[in-house]
């Protein structure tokens, strides 16, 4: 009965995962339309060459078998960052694309979105981890520097003992480019201990943010929303 309801629940996680793959592809193909063309040509690319020594030195078959093998793999790994850019692409400009990537940066991170904002929109979100408090600004380079620094000023009357790192994403001199906010977090030096991160988290909670305090609606801002004068929401 156990080993029946194993194999059950395995068909239907299946099913889901297939559906899943295939959405992927549907949206990546959208964004990149040669996808499907390139991911087939580096499988049969490297199943043809797997065969080709094969033959060579005399082991076809045994050679054809890894060839399979490294050719599904090789496809999985092209296909997940061709996929990953194409997200990343349809994601670059739009109002809290940041937030949606510090939710992914993996685990030991603490995320709190939109901690700043002005009337502009020009929005800061706070990520704490071992490597300390990262604060990732996205809007106008110019106004958001403004932001940061009133955000830092503001955690120091708390978190004064705390590393404190800010990324402004863009394209521009002494920016991050979207894609590579994650990467970019996960080489900074891990300099806090566990207790610490979960001391740190909890004096920012504390202190309260920009969703806590004011009573906004979820999902993304309407564009004809007005910010209270003074600039920043607090």
């Amino acid at each position: 009965m156990a080993r029946k309801a194993n194999t059950s629940s395995a068909d239907a996680a299946n099913p889901g995962r297939l559906k899943q793959i295939a959405l992927t592809y549907k949206m990546t193909r959208k964004a990149d339309p040669k996808v499907g063309l390139v991911v087939a040509g580096v499988g049969i690319g490297v199943l043809g060459v797997l065969l080709a020594i094969g033959f060579l030195i005399g082991h076809p078959v045994y050679l054809g078998i890894l060839g399979f093998v490294l050719a599904l793999l090789a496809m999985a790994i092209v296909f997940g960052r061709r996929a990953e850019t194409a997200a990343f692409g349809q994601m670059e400009g739009q109002p809290g694309a940041a937030a949606a990537v510090l939710q992914n940066v993996g685990r030991g991170w603490t995320t709190t979105p939109a901690v700043a904002m002005n009337r502009n929109q020009d929005v800061v979100h706070r990520a704490v981890g071992r490597a300390g408090i990262v604060l990732v600004a996205e809007g106008n380079p110019n106004r958001v520097k403004t932001l940061l620094a009133a955000e830092k000023k503001r955690m120091n009357r708390v978190v004064m003992d705390v590393p404190v790192h800010d990324i402004i994403v863009g394209d521009g001199d002494g920016q991050v480019p979207l894609k590579k906010v994650r990467t970019t977090m996960l080489k900074l030096p891990r300099v806090l201990s566990g207790p610490q991160v979960t001391a740190a988290n909890d004096r920012l909670r504390a202190m309260g943010d920009l969703m806590s305090n004011m009573p906004l609606p979820k999902g993304p801002m309407p564009k004809g929303m007005r910010m209270p004068r003074g600039g920043k929401m607090r």
